[in-house]
């Protein structure tokens, strides 16, 4: 590969991580909003929902580190 092209992926890189940083921030946010949410409210279809988007969210994480991997590898 030659250095335009790595360039090109590494910009992508900088702008997955800085939107990797955002999906995080959202994530922890919400988990906060979970585990502050009043135990007699625990088991409700409102938790239920919190728990599913934090577990999702997880999941979106997940996947950008995996993504950024495979471009840090393609740029060897």
């Amino acid at each position: 590969m030659n250095n335009t092209r790595r360039k090109q992926i590494q910009a992508i890189i900088d702008k997955l991580e800085e939107l990797k940083e955002d999906l995080e921030t959202v994530r922890d946010e919400e988990q906060e909003a979970l585990d502050n949410i009043p135990e007699s409210l625990q088991g409700t279809e409102r938790y239920e929902l919190s728990e599913e988007a934090v577990d999702n969210l997880d999941e979106a994480c997940d996947a950008l580190d995996s993504l950024l991997e495979n471009l840090e590898a393609a740029q060897e």
